[in-house]
């Protein structure tokens, strides 16, 4: 099948992306490590012996840098897709909204609070810009409740949101669940994408 102009496009700029090109000769599964690496040198994320559940884990980039910057701690990775395996991490996959699926992360967890959670989820893209925005937000409200659930009293969730219709209602949603909410655009962000990063600290008490 014949490729689209804007496919071809998108193959082409992926290609000659700078963070894609780095990926590739660091040994990182996706350009998205890099983001998450700036967030923590900015913001000090991880430190030994954390536990962090990562959401929408595939393929493994954000699961990656925990890992490695989490020494000897515990990183619990889920998603509805495959994933290769990585070093000194749990994966589980199906869909972390199930009860099923919750309880494996639960006893993935020893059933212990996490210090993290992080979410670099996108929907899969129809094309249709209202609906995939929609797509967009019930995924990170079903990721704050799950941290919600699940973070320490100090913790941290850090959660990728799209700008658009149903953005602003949810940042005040994390803010009125976290002590301190920041807005956050890494470099390695692609400057025409609406995607910006909430980083939460501090659950509110229930």
């Amino acid at each position: 099948m014949k490729k689209s102009k804007s496919s071809s496009q998108w193959l082409k700029e992926h290609d000659t992306d700078e963070y894609v090109l780095r990926a590739r000769r660091d040994g990182w599964r996706s350009r998205a490590s890099y983001k998450l690496m700036e967030l923590d040198e900015k913001d000090k994320l991880f430190s030994r012996g954390m536990t962090v559940v990562d959401l929408g884990a595939a393929p493994g980039g954000w699961t990656q840098v925990a890992a490695a910057r989490a020494p000897g701690g515990r990183i619990i990775a889920s998603d509805i897709l495959s994933m290769n395996p990585v070093a000194e991490t749990v994966f589980i996959q199906g869909d972390f909204t199930s009860q099923e699926v919750f309880e494996q992360i639960l006893d993935a967890m020893n059933h212990e609070k996490a210090d993290m959670v992080m979410s670099d989820m996108a929907p899969n893209l129809s094309g249709v810009r209202t609906a995939d925005q929609a797509r967009a937000i019930y995924l990170v409200e079903l990721a704050l409740d799950l941290a919600t659930r699940t973070l320490k009293p100090d913790g941290t969730f850090l959660v990728k949101v799209f700008q658009g219709a149903g953005a602003e209602n949810y940042i005040k949603d994390v803010r009125s669940h976290f002590k301190s909410v920041a807005i956050r655009k890494p470099a390695a962000s692609r400057p025409r994408s609406r995607e910006v990063y909430l980083l939460a600290r501090s659950p509110r008490a229930l």
